[in-house]
């Protein structure tokens, strides 16, 4: 590659880049994932589009995508609130494994004895499409409130199901007949409780390490949290335990133990997270050719009613028999199960394995994604509505906390923004009864500064510089979340910041 072609692709490369971020606004007004029009992008540039760029290295893609992957899930991981997803986590794995097993059987069959496929592929199929992704279905109900048991177990459920889901597709793509099925769970498990272990243990040496190494500059906490999670992911992968877990994990370590420049660090992840996306959804938009999805359609749409209709309510109705949830909130998780990068990605393990077939495999996944989540993704926030589950309630949003260690003071600079929704408005400073060794040491208003009195009234869009010692660093920004989700009696009426 010459100066010259680099241009040339820089060129491209951020043109494609700055239409697929205009494409996000039409996506946040038509309730569609984004997904959809990163494909489209792809398509156009590719086979049978403007461009006619002829590509159709499946390893390649492959490759990229697992790379996509990881730093979707670590960015997931790290927006993820122990909070909310603590009380989901049994009902989540239950439908991440025994609902993984009831949702490939029965999408299995349906492919083959509906559509005709061999049985090899109707597996592959059944496990490919099994898989959910978090970023389609909070991308449509970002707008509507719901109960935090319900965003718990769908957010939970993307995160951990894409782990069994890679093992049963190479599985079925390396060794066919499974005469040993016991053996494969047990592969499963094994895998997963590695991948589990390795990802607790990367997240918490290294948050630990973050908490007590104060770095020269700002910018690079965000750089170690990512390396960090990768190193999970890596570490994961070659102990031969599951890669996808571990990272997740690791990042959900990391991003519950409120650690320095935080909110630099989840805009610094989030941007990585756009990048990967969008990356990975215009190449696998490459790799398809158009005209050949019409000879695959109608079986994808088949294939894809046994999954929606049948196979998905099942496993969630069954898999969540034994935690009591109501009726209205299993309709909607099983209408949430929107497919997205995951099952596409996993779709070109065959094409890599050379599997008969393989082509029509990722041709009907293709298609099946696409289709399936026009017809959810906009019916989405609607559901949630006519089942109530959508309350209009409207929490009290947390506290944005920005910690930069100042090792020589042997002290904190914590940085307070005081959201729209925060019940920190109308507290005074008095009243915020920090901990001995912190102090609030300037208020910043409307672009203005000055040093609060302790009769002072904080206000909404107010940033607060809070200093406090090494001591009580965890104590004072304890309470400041406290106040903000529960006002100036929190700990009386027993919210706590944690």
């Amino acid at each position: 590659m010459t100066v010259h072609d680099l241009n040339e692709l820089l060129l491209i490369c951020s043109l494609v880049l700055l239409i697929a971020v205009a494409a996000v606004r039409v996506s946040s007004r038509s309730g569609l994932p984004s997904l959809l029009l990163y494909l489209g992008i792809g398509v156009a540039i590719g086979q049978d589009g403007i461009f006619n760029v002829a590509f159709d290295n499946a390893e390649l893609t492959q490759v990229i995508g697992y790379a996509a992957l990881v730093v979707i899930l670590a960015e997931g991981g790290l927006g993820t609130k122990w909070k909310e997803i603590k009380p989901a986590l049994p009902a989540a794995a239950s439908l991440s494994l025994a609902g993984i097993a009831l949702s490939v059987g029965i999408t299995a069959a349906g492919a083959h004895y509906l559509v005709g496929l061999e049985w090899r592929q109707a597996m592959i199929i059944g496990a490919v499409v099994s898989s959910t992704d978090a970023a389609a279905v909070f991308s449509v109900l970002r707008k509507v409130p719901l109960p935090s048991r319900v965003t718990g177990v769908l957010e939970a459920e993307s995160g951990f199901n894409d782990a069994p889901v890679v093992i049963l597709v190479v599985a079925f793509s390396t060794a066919w007949p499974v005469d040993q099925w016991h053996l494969l769970i047990g592969k499963i498990v094994l895998e997963l409780a590695i991948g589990a272990a390795i990802g607790l243990a990367v997240g918490f040496l290294g948050a630990f390490g973050l908490r007590h190494v104060a770095l020269p500059a700002s910018g690079l906490y965000p750089i170690a949290v990512m390396a960090i999670a990768v190193t999970a992911y890596a570490a994961g992968a070659i102990a031969h335990g599951s890669g996808f877990l571990a990272v997740y994990l690791a990042a959900m370590v990391l991003g519950n133990s409120r650690l320095p420049h935080w909110p630099a660090t989840r805009g610094f992840a989030d941007g990585l997270g756009w990048i990967a996306q969008i990356g990975m959804f215009v190449l696998l938009g490459l790799l398809v050719t158009p005209h050949e999805l019409v000879h695959d359609f109608w079986k994808a749409v088949v294939i894809g009613l046994v999954l929606t209709m049948v196979a998905r309510p099942l496993s969630v109705v069954l898999s969540l028999l034994p935690f009591g949830m109501p009726w209205q909130e299993k309709a909607l998780m099983s209408w949430a199960g929107l497919r997205g990068a995951v099952p596409i990605i996993l779709a070109t393990i065959p094409m890599v394995y050379q599997i008969e077939g393989s082509e029509r495999i990722f041709n009907i996944v293709f298609v099946l994604v696409v289709v399936y989540t026009l017809v959810q993704g906009p019916t989405l926030p609607w559901l949630a509505r006519a089942l109530r589950l959508g309350d209009g309630a409207e929490a009290a949003a947390d506290l944005g906390i920005e910690s930069a260690p100042l090792e020589r003071l042997r002290g904190h600079l914590l940085s307070v923004a005081i959201p729209e929704r925060s019940r920190m408005h109308g507290v005074e400073v008095s009243e915020l009864r920090l901990p001995q060794g912190a102090a609030v040491t300037l208020v910043v208003r409307e672009g203005k500064s000055f040093v609060p009195l302790p009769s002072t009234v904080l206000r909404r869009g107010d940033e607060l510089l809070v200093v406090a010692t090494d001591p009580v660093r965890d104590a004072a920004e304890a309470r400041l979340r406290a106040v903000g989700q529960g006002g100036k009696l929190a700990g009386w009426l027993g919210t706590s910041g944690g």
